[in-house]
């Protein structure tokens, strides 16, 4: 059987994206591939890397990425997790289902709004 693959996609590929892929690999495991991207890249926040730390995620080895249209077109999931995302999403194939899940950006915030955002 195929692997599945989740495509979580952001602004930047900074916080949120990151720690959702983070989140993914975690709890589907080996049976799904779980990816990140960006619209924009801004390099992995210091802290989106702590903040999954603190859960025992490491995400230390991530990157920022652009989206990319090989990925996204063999997606089974491709999730918006903010409203730029969601509005500047790649038109998508028929077999790729699209879900937004909207959550707030913690980049310029403080700490323990990492924590808000990692614990939605």
């Amino acid at each position: 059987m195929d692997k599945k693959t989740i495509y979580n996609i952001c602004t930047g590929n900074s916080c949120r994206s990151q720690m959702a892929e983070g989140w993914g690999k975690e709890i589907l495991g080996e049976g799904w591939n779980v990816y990140s991207a960006g619209i924009e890249t801004h390099g992995v926040n210091p802290k989106a890397i702590e903040a999954m730390k603190e859960v025992d995620i490491d995400i230390s080895n991530h990157t920022s990425d652009l989206i990319d249209n090989d990925i996204i077109k063999q997606s089974d999931l491709v999730v918006t997790l903010c409203s730029d995302a969601d509005n500047n999403c790649p038109i998508l194939p028929p077999n790729v289902k699209l879900e937004h899940w909207g959550f707030d950006d913690p980049a310029a915030k403080e700490w323990s709004e990492f924590q808000r955002v990692r614990d939605e």
